[in-house]
């Protein structure tokens, strides 16, 4: 086949692809779906986790599921499940992470949770046999969990507060399976067979498996699918540069699979990859240390938009980091965990090095002051950035990189461009948290939400993100209505983990929560006030409307009314049918614009006589699936009839996006 009939070839492959990511974008289905069924399949992936068991199970299509039972089978072993199936979730904050369709990235279209599982007929597989060996093996060594990371690309065993830190410091990549580990195999393979005619068939047969036993993880994937399209490349005298290989690679992946698009292991892998190729020409002819620098700073500039896209945060040191830990990583580490495998009594050496390189992680984590927050930039920003980004390089343009440090500092700065105010009430299950944002980025938020089975998870996953994934480092004011667990829940994790300007209570005695807290903002010197009656923040007012105390610490709630942009706001927290008749005789609350409806949707609240004087446009209930409490109720629904509901079980977090000429009501998942 002749060059220009593969060129071409290649163009419309490339336009396949295109048009079937475009497609996924347009039709992806958010459709809903449970039911309890029968599933028959073989095991490909176990993890358990204390009594729990998660397994993912290839039928005719892949489902992941979790059992609390006894759970004794393995890998390759054929089972009959009878489980509830039902779709992942999307994320229902805006912007934040999409457990669906990292699933779909994973070719998991079914999460189950199991009611019994049975086995039909033990594992017969040769290759997964194989598999469970190392894994039986690798349990046996104190350094089990870096082994599992290096050699079957499983990285759940390493300590969550140790991954943390890998994460702060911009190095959590050094475990991903990828490019720089099958050079190191090749190598190794290489000098072992170097006289034997099959080499090149034995070495991609191993690799092969080596794909296999890491559950072909994505950065794999694209490491061995180049290394074989170069191989064709160099065999049949091809001749084409190794970027636009690179480029192929990536695209017949996402023709396999469009989903790839939202994997960032597959990002960071094409994306790095594609620069470090644009830049290696340059690098012929430089010294080792001198290439390392070059190479980890542009693996860090083609990193950015990814992270600023996915996690909001970027560490300004990484770079530093990555030249120190890279080396040792990929040098040591990486081939004593091999070594390690296969010689046991190194074990100790080599869990003494992890722990070393753990220790090392920890103190780079502390230094923290170029640790900063960046916005998610939309599409235009990251082409800019990226185009901008490519020219430098290739061509060699100054003015580009100064095209490129712009975007880069508009990106970090992106806060300062908020010009309109918006109110989001987020989906913290059954609890309240609101979060009104202001021009030039000044935050408020009303509650943190909060359960009583974790402290942290909402303002970890939820209220942090959100806020750094537009650019916000602080909160100008915490509002805490009252201090019930589901309103206040969360407040000691978000002011230990975010700067807290200052903080507002209620009226009437503080509880144990509250005083917990309190301690707390003495602790950190932040200001914390109650019983007040307005809140100025830039041009914007709150105004606090509960000023009696009454023995109830929900009726004690603060109730705040706000206008923006003249749309007019009540939130009502957890205030009973007792609040609301003094509102209505001490104040003129007619024609509410958006109502959050007071104690979740309870029958104790929003009385018929209360809705019918403020006559809400929309009414907000944030309120958990499927609650214990039944909220909300049925007579509530109906008195709220004449306006337009938006409940957080139902709808995700509900955002108010307000702008001179109107607004605009949206929902997460849409």
């Amino acid at each position: 086949m002749s060059n220009n009939k593969i060129k071409i070839f290649f163009l419309i492959t490339i336009f396949l692809c295109v048009i079937r990511v475009i497609l996924m974008f347009a039709f992806d289905d958010n459709t809903h779906y449970e039911k309890n069924k029968t599933i028959t399949g073989i095991i490909t992936n176990i993890k358990k986790d204390g009594d729990k068991t998660t397994f993912d199970l290839k039928a005719k299509v892949k489902y992941r599921i979790t059992t609390k039972e006894k759970f004794n089978y393995e890998l390759g072993d054929k089972v009959m499940v009878y489980a509830k199936v039902y779709t992942p979730s999307n994320n229902t904050v805006f912007n934040l992470f999409n457990y669906r369709k990292y699933l779909c990235s994973k070719n998991i279209r079914f999460l189950a949770e199991s009611r019994n599982v049975k086995l039909i007929e033990e594992n017969k597989n040769v290759i997964y046999e194989i598999k469970n060996i190392i894994i039986k093996r690798i349990k046996q060594f104190k350094s089990s969990a870096y082994l599992k990371a290096f050699i079957l690309g499983d990285q759940n065993e390493i300590n969550k507060i140790v991954k943390e830190n890998y994460e702060k410091t911009g190095t959590s990549h050094l475990f991903a399976i990828s490019g720089s580990n099958v050079t190191l195999i090749l190598l190794i393979l290489n000098f072992f067979l170097k006289k034997y005619k099959f080499k090149n068939v034995f070495i991609f047969l191993f690799l092969l498996l080596f794909l296999f036993l890491t559950n072909y993880t994505e950065s794999l994937l694209r490491a061995l699918l180049f290394l074989f399209l170069q191989y064709v490349n160099k065999k049949m005298k091809l001749n084409y540069k190794t970027s636009f290989v690179l480029v192929i690679t990536g695209v017949l992946l996402l023709l396999y699979n469009p989903y790839l698009i939202y994997n960032v292991g597959f990002l960071f892998s094409i994306i790095i990859s594609f620069f470090i190729v644009l830049i290696s020409p340059t690098l012929k002819d430089k010294k080792y240390l001198r290439k390392l620098i070059i190479i980890s700073l542009v693996a860090f500039l083609a990193s950015i938009p990814i992270m600023a896209n996915s996690f909001f945060k970027i560490n300004l040191l990484s770079p530093i980091f990555n030249l120190i830990l890279v080396p040792m990583v990929s040098f040591v580490i990486f081939p004593a965990s091999i070594i390690t495998f296969f010689v046991p009594f190194l074990d100790t050496i080599f869990f003494t090095m992890t722990i070393f390189l753990e220790y090392i992680t920890e103190v780079f984590s502390k230094i923290d002051f170029l640790y900063i927050t960046i916005a998610k930039p939309g599409f235009i920003l990251i082409l800019i950035y990226y185009v901008s980004l490519y020219i430098a390089i290739k061509f060699k343009r100054k003015n580009f990189y100064l095209i490129f440090l712009i975007t880069f500092l508009l990106n970090i700065n992106l806060r300062f461009f908020i010009s309109k105010p918006e109110v989001l009430f987020l989906d913290v299950g059954q609890g309240d948290s609101s979060i009104v944002v202001l021009p030039t980025g000044k935050a408020i938020l009303i509650d943190t939400g909060g359960t009583y089975y974790s402290s942290s998870s909402l303002a970890k996953n939820k209220i942090i993100p959100y806020l750094s994934s537009r650019g916000i480092s602080k909160i100008d004011c915490l509002i805490l209505t009252h201090g019930d667990n589901d309103h206040i829940g969360n407040a000691i994790y978000l002011v230990n983990n975010i700067k807290v300007k200052k903080v507002i209570f209620n009226n009437g005695k503080y509880n144990d929560l509250e005083l917990k807290l309190i301690k707390v903002l003495k602790e950190k010197e932040i200001s914390y006030y109650k019983g007040i009656k307005e809140l100025i923040v830039g041009k914007n007012k709150l105004c606090f409307l509960n000023n009696v105390i009454y023995d109830d610490e929900n009726d004690n709630s603060n109730v705040i009314y706000t206008d923006l942009n003249g749309l007019k706001f009540l939130f009502m927290a957890d205030a009973s049918i007792k609040v609301e008749k003094y509102l209505l005789e001490n104040y003129n609350l007619e024609n509410i614009d958006v109502l959050k409806v007071g104690h979740h949707g309870s029958k104790t609240s929003s009385s018929k006589k209360f809705i019918e004087v403020i006559n809400p446009k929309y009414s907000v209930i944030s309120v958990g699936k499927n609650n214990v409490y039944g909220h909300p109720k049925e007579s509530v629904l109906e008195t709220l009839s004449n306006s337009k509901i938006f409940r957080t079980d139902l709808d995700g977090s509900i955002k108010v996006e307000l702008n001179k000429n109107g607004y605009k009501i949206r929902t997460c998942p849409p």
